[in-house]
């Protein structure tokens, strides 16, 4: 399960390279607009992500900072998300390198933003829904664009296994 969690930390970093790299060719007034998202517009999914990894990565290490809602925009600017994506992406790598299966298998309390009362369960459960969650709104990343008029994204697990990522096959 751990070289798993891994394989899934390296995806994340490879289709955020994506989905950036696709948003840098928008211009500012495409990566504000409204299209649906639950978030709205690609800034705005975008910083969504990133303050949800930031939360759960606080919960995890004990470290960092944790916004306090989750529509929280950290950044105007794609360079400054872009970076501060990159960092991220960069601190999962290297967090879930720590890890090791009695870690995955021990109980984790947290305390939900949208629910402040704690949650006990064991952290591979929470690492699971912590990876679904970015793939479910990379995913709503990609509707925008592809809303935008834009190519589609080939993000699917199968094609970072087939390129960048065949050190996990």
């Amino acid at each position: 399960m751990l070289r798993h969690y891994r394989m899934f930390a390296a995806y994340n970093r490879w289709a955020n390279a994506q989905v950036y790299a696709a948003a840098a060719e928008l211009t500012a007034a495409e990566f504000r607009s409204d299209r649906g998202a639950f978030f709205g517009s690609l800034h705005r999914t975008l910083n969504h992500l990133l303050v949800a990894d930031r939360i759960w990565m606080k919960r995890f290490t004990g470290t960092g900072d944790a916004p306090m809602t989750l529509d929280a925009v950290l950044f105007e600017e794609l360079d400054a998300l872009a970076a501060a994506r990159d960092t991220e992406d960069e601190r999962i790598m290297a967090w879930t390198g720590t890890l090791d299966e009695t870690a995955l298998a021990a109980d984790f309390t947290y305390t939900p933003v949208t629910q402040p009362i704690g949650v006990t369960q064991p952290l591979w459960t929470a690492l699971a829904h912590f990876f679904n969650h970015q793939t479910h709104h990379r995913g709503q990343c990609h509707m925008t664009l592809t809303a935008l008029g834009k190519p589609s994204l080939r993000l699917d697990l199968i094609y970072f296994l087939r390129s960048e990522g065949r050190e996990w096959v």
